[in-house]
Order: C-alpha cells, then structure tokens, then sequence
C-alpha cells in the first residue's frame, strides 16, 4: 500500500498531527525515515550574477559608493535551470533543464532520472519521496505518476515550511559560481555539472542527520522561523 507521511504545515490541526507522528516515530526511527529519504529540487542561476538575495557589508552611508555598487542586467541575463536530488550516501544525477519548466517537462525528468539517482544512490528498492509543494509537483498528472512509480511520498501540506535540504546544496552552488567569470549559458552548465560532483556525501550526510532537529524545531516554533 502506498504510504504518504505528512511533517509540517501552518495549520494548529496538522501541527498537532506533527508533533504526534515525531513522538511516535521516536528519535532513533526518524533518523533512519530520513535516511532512506531521496529529497529531490530546482534551481535557478543566472550567467551574470546571482538570482537571489545577496548579503554584502559596509560602513553605513557608504552605500552608494562605486566600490558598492553592483552592474546589472534587465531580467537576469541568461540563466539556466537545474533539477537535482540527494540522500544521505550523496547526491544523483544533476539535469539540465531546457525550455520552460512545467509539470510535463518535470514529469520527463522522473521518468528518465529519479530511478538511475536512486539506483547511483543506492535506494532503488524502498525510500521516501521528498519534493516542495511546488504547483507542478502537486498536479493531477505527477501525483498519480508518483503513486506507482515511487515506494513512499512525504505529503507536506499547504504553507509547509520548505525544509529540504537540498536548498543548502543549491545555495552552496551558487556560492562557487558567482566566484568564477562565466560569460554563457554553456560555461555555466558545465561549472555547475562539476561543482554538483564535487559535493562529498559528508556533506549531504550532515543534512540529512539533521532532519529530525529541524522538525522537531519547527514544532516547537509552531511553524514560525528556526535557526534551521
């Protein structure tokens, strides 16, 4: 039977149903739920500059000053968009998404990669599905897909906090690239194609074993902000 785990939402109701599962699933069992978890994302990068916020440290009243100014570029530039995926042994295959992303495009993408990462990842046979509730994700056509094509699906409520850690790889990334001249849409495919593989799975390891701290801090906070 397919099973779908719900971890956290805004709701006072789904909390409640939170803070149950976590009491019920104990310490030591939710450590290894989320070790044969796959957490699975996209991401954005622009060829010029980053596509995020950016946090930089001056003295005040210098804000202005051309040693504090950045250039820019109307809509970001070129920019490339990614797919990728983790567990606690590393990370899966990156792909390179081309065109506009929609849910027909990401179901492409879990036809042809999500079982060859799962395979290189070494949890083909039993594992727990992690996405966002990005709208593609949610759609009628990958939700069905899913319910035959994947043991396990974490069902995360509306307004869920995004508590994948991927995002912290993705942020990593982008960390690297914007330290590197990249002129084109080609040089920044194949920086991110080898900085995706040179992520060591202590890394991923370290965020995966820090699941059970992060929801359970996310309970305690009912669902506000954690230093997670």
């Amino acid at each position: 039977m397919k099973k779908f785990f719900v971890i956290c939402t805004t709701s006072p109701i789904v909390l409640s149903i939170v803070l149950s599962l976590y009491i019920t699933i104990g310490s030591d069992k939710s450590i290894s739920f989320w070790e044969k978890s796959i957490f699975v994302d996209e991401s954005k990068y622009n060829v010029f500059g980053s596509d995020g916020k950016e946090k930089i440290w001056r003295k005040p009243g210098t804000a202005l000053n051309k040693e504090n100014l950045q250039p820019s570029i109307t809509g970001g530039g070129e920019s490339v968009i990614v797919w990728g995926c983790m567990n606690i042994r590393g990370t899966g295959n990156l792909q390179i998404i081309e065109g506009i992303m929609d849910k027909f495009v990401y179901l492409n993408i879990l036809q042809n990669n999500l079982k060859l990462s799962a395979e290189k990842l070494r949890i083909v046979e039993d594992y727990n599905f992690y996405q966002d509730n990005d709208p593609k994700h949610k759609s009628h056509l990958i939700q069905q897909w899913l319910i035959y094509n994947v043991p396990h699906v974490i069902a995360t409520p509306v307004q869920s906090p995004d508590l994948n850690p991927i995002e912290y790889l993705w942020e990593g990334l982008n960390r690297k690239i914007i330290t590197k001249s990249i002129s084109n849409r080609g040089e920044l495919k194949t920086v991110l194609k080898f900085e995706w593989e040179q992520i060591s799975s202590e890394i991923t390891m370290n965020l995966v074993q820090l699941m059970s701290r992060r929801l359970q801090a996310v309970v305690q906070a009912k669902s506000y902000s954690t230093k997670y």
